[in-house]
């Protein structure tokens, strides 16, 4: 037994389930006919919180896997995170879904994340219920139930559970992260953001970064500044009132950004290679007590390439993508203990419990081979490393990894290690490596520090009733006039009391795009499902693939800690039980089908969310579009027709859409009408005009159609002025899915990331004429199939 904490955290027996939000109180005076005949008696206020009731703050870092921070023996210094761990308590048994969107909407809601829509990310959502990417209002947020409560509610950072076609400026709200209860929000809607040219939302406002990369921004930085100052005003003009903070990292999702000196840090330190680091890591996490001596290190994969496979020319390459993302998580940890140490600075440190998750999924192995520009790998496009290191060089070299000309992320045997000593990885809900996160605690007036972690078995959906208990508040029946969904989470207060109590999650499954599992009463049953997320393209006979020729695999989880031996031959009655419990567990939380969330990204890409529209009028000043919400002008016959007036050698971006890391732009420098498209920085295409145009009034059309009538096929573009043809050329290999996550439409200039070299340092490159109408449409006659 641990020893006795100076109180319980459990604050009182809970009351019964209510519907929020609470009735006004009644007044205490009476109004008569005149005042001299009125009573005057001020209502009390309306409290229904009792005094010491606690702060709340949440951190979640993004794609981290739990073999990186020193923390728990990797070698990435953490020391936000240590100090936690030395004041808290760790558990060494938490597990996310795998993927971003889902986790968070079962951190927010409590429930499983099929049965709130959320069965795989925002962007790749589909018209099954689980898949909708829709969070019911049946599913109330801890967020809006605190606030009903009384607490002051504010999230910073990514947050990834709006809807993608919801995100632009036009809203509707009611989905933005200030509809789901949180009153204040600072950060970025999408699943991923430049760091240093994201596109950001204040509430329901999109606005500009408030420097440039030049003067020193990075988006950790910004949002652990915005929350210190919303800490203060808070400090200054409501003290008594607790408050509830959500504060979410961008990193360590790709793109990996970060100043060179963050990455120089950690230059030599992963020389020899990720199956190395596997080793050092694994030894690290039982002499940090973070794993049993027992727990066995699993074998990498065949289709995973060892170190030694590497060809020793990319060997720098390879190396310095982590040390870059090793510099990233670094910073990012660092960001975390800045807003800590302003919390503790204002005299809240005693009062707040803090709940430090370190990763909504397993380290991403979405860079595949290792990649300059991340997103090469959503669009199945295929790339080879030299490739990469050849358009590495024109940018400045490897010190370029990190910096605002690349969208960098790590090769997928560094993911591997970051997951020691578990076989999955991110997207990988079948295997620890995929779902097994670490979570601290810490709440200094209340729990006893500890160095020996919990090992109960839980999961992110049983945050929000631990929240509730240790409050005193049940989870309500309505909410705003809807009745409110069962809760699924399981509190886990009675473990910060008790190391050594019984852990209370008999079952839990697991689902992300076939990936799948059953946790049940100590065994585990796991099927990897179609695809490894480090294997580029489409998964072999996607199209015919069937959850039921699936090989199943079964661990015994109390015996063997990290899925290291296979027992489903020696148990197939035991298998066949927990498939039917996954069968049922499956039905009741509407993930089927199995699979669902694979419809768009690897089998039917034109069904993508987009905008219902064919046909676009927008103004010269048009910004800041979410790509998901704007014409697909990069895998879509269109036409692009701007009525403009041009200075003598006009200069300025007329539109451009995407980002550094891929996009495509239409500009002019010095008057030469110029067209780039550019294919996530290893392929780019430059059709320009053989003379600058001349001044006066013109009409521009930008005119695009498939040369082959595929996804991804190539492209020919014309370049018309007055109708004439000034230039035309093909555009080899197209985007099918998507340029940019984040990054955006912009008309006039070129907010966000530079998808032309030619004006990357005269950014936003603002038209120096004037546009005075936009005309865009798509050809639907010869659109692709």
């Amino acid at each position: 037994m641990t020893e006795a904490t100076p109180e319980s955290v459990i604050a009182r027996p809970l009351p019964p389930a209510t519907n929020l939000p609470f009735p006004p109180p009644a007044s205490g005076s009476f109004a008569g006919r005149t005042m001299q005949e009125s009573i005057y008696s001020p209502r009390p206020p309306s409290k229904h919180l009792p005094a010491g009731t606690p702060n709340v703050l949440v951190i979640l870092i993004d794609d981290a896997g739990p073999a990186l921070p020193t923390t728990f023996g990797g070698m990435v210094h953490t020391p936000t995170l240590d100090r936690m761990r030395a004041g808290g308590i760790g558990y060494n048994r938490f597990h996310t879904t795998a993927m971003c969107s889902p986790t968070r909407a079962c951190l927010l809601t409590g429930r499983n994340h099929h049965r709130v829509g959320n069965g795989q990310i925002a962007e790749l959502a589909n018209d099954w219920d689980g898949y909708s990417g829709h969070i019911p209002k049946s599913s109330a947020t801890v967020a809006e139930v605190l606030r009903n409560y009384g607490y002051a509610t504010g999230a910073w950072g990514k947050w990834h559970n709006t809807p993608a076609e919801e995100t632009t400026q036009a809203g509707p709200f009611d989905r933005w992260p200030t509809g789901y209860g949180f009153e204040y929000f600072y950060g970025f809607l999408a699943g991923e953001a430049s760091q240093y040219e994201p596109n950001l939302v204040r509430n329901t406002t999109s606005v500009l970064p408030r420097k440039t990369p030049e003067q020193g921004y990075h988006l950790s930085e910004d949002i652990a500044d915005d929350a210190m100052q919303w800490l203060r005003d808070h400090r200054a003009l409501a003290p008594d009132q607790p408050f509830f903070m959500y504060w979410a990292t961008g990193a360590i999702h790709g793109p990996h950004h970060i100043m060179k000196e963050w990455a120089d840090k950690y230059a030599g330190k992963f020389d020899d290679g990720w199956d190395a680091y596997r080793d050092r890591a694994h030894q690290g996490a039982k002499a940090a007590g973070w794993i049993p001596e027992d727990a066995e290190l699993t074998p990498r994969d065949p289709n995973l390439a060892a170190w030694d496979d590497i060809p020793d020319s990319q060997k720098p390459f390879q190396r310095r993508l982590m040390e870059v993302c090793a510099g990233f998580a670094e910073h990012a940890d660092v960001q975390a203990g800045r807003l800590i140490d302003e919390l503790e600075r204002l005299g809240y440190g005693d009062d707040t419990i803090v709940l430090y998750v370190w990763g909504d999924n397993g380290s991403s192995g979405e860079g595949q081979n290792g990649t300059i520009s991340e997103l090469l790998a959503q669009n199945q496009i295929p790339s080879t490393v030299d490739q990469h290191i050849a358009a590495l060089d024109e940018l400045g070299g490897l010190d370029a990894l990190g910096s605002p000309a690349t969208d960098n992320q790590y090769h997928a045997g560094w993911a591997w290690a970051g997951s020691t000593p578990y076989q999955g990885m991110k997207l990988m809900a079948s295997h620890l490596g995929g779902t097994r996160n670490p979570m601290v605690v810490r709440w200094p007036g209340r729990i006893a520090p500890d160095p020996v972690p919990r090992t109960q078995f839980h999961h992110v959906i049983d945050i929000v009733p631990t929240i509730y208990e240790i409050i005193g508040i049940s989870h309500p029946d309505m909410v705003n006039g809807i009745p409110q969904d069962s809760i699924d989470g399981i509190s886990m207060a009675y473990s910060i009391d008790d190391r050594d109590a019984a852990g209370r999650r008999r079952t839990q499954y697991f689902e992300i795009m076939g990936s799948r599992s059953i946790y049940s009463a100590g065994w585990m049953a796991s099927a990897t499902g179609p695809r490894l997320p480090w294997v580029p393209g489409a998964p072999a006979g996607i199209h015919t693939w069937t959850p039921d020729r699936d090989r199943w695999e079964l661990y015994d989880l109390d015996h063997d800690w990290s899925q290291a031996h296979d027992l489903a031959e020696a148990h197939p009655e035991r298998l066949a039980q927990l498939q039917e419990l996954f069968a049922m567990e499956a039905a009741r939380n509407d993930a089927l089908p199995i699979g669902g969330g694979l419809w768009v990204v690897a089998m039917h890409p034109e069904d993508r969310i987009s905008p219902p529209h064919t046909e676009w009028e927008m103004g010269g000043d048009t910004v800041r579009v979410p790509e998901f919400c704007a014409p697909a002008l990069g895998n879509r016959p269109n036409s692009v027709t701007m009525a403009v007036h041009l200075p003598d050698r006009a200069d300025g971006v007329l539109y451009k859409l995407g980002g550094a890391g891929g996009g495509l732009t239409c500009f002019l420098v010095d008057g030469v009408l110029t067209y780039e498209y550019n294919l996530f920085l290893v392929q780019r295409t430059v059709i320009a005009s053989a003379a600058p145009l001349e001044a006066g009034d013109a009409l521009i059309e930008v005119e695009t159609s498939y040369a082959e009538p595929r996804p991804g096929g190539p492209l020919n573009v014309v370049l018309r002025v007055n109708s004439v043809e000034v230039a035309a050329g093909i555009v080899p290999v197209s985007a099918p899915l998507l340029f940019s996550a984040n990054d955006c439409l912009d008309i006039g200039r070129a907010y966000g990331g530079a998808v032309s070299r030619a004006y990357a340092d005269r950014l936003p490159f603002a038209f120096d004429g004037r546009i005075d109408r936009v005309h865009i449409a798509y050809d639907q006659q010869h659109a692709p199939t």
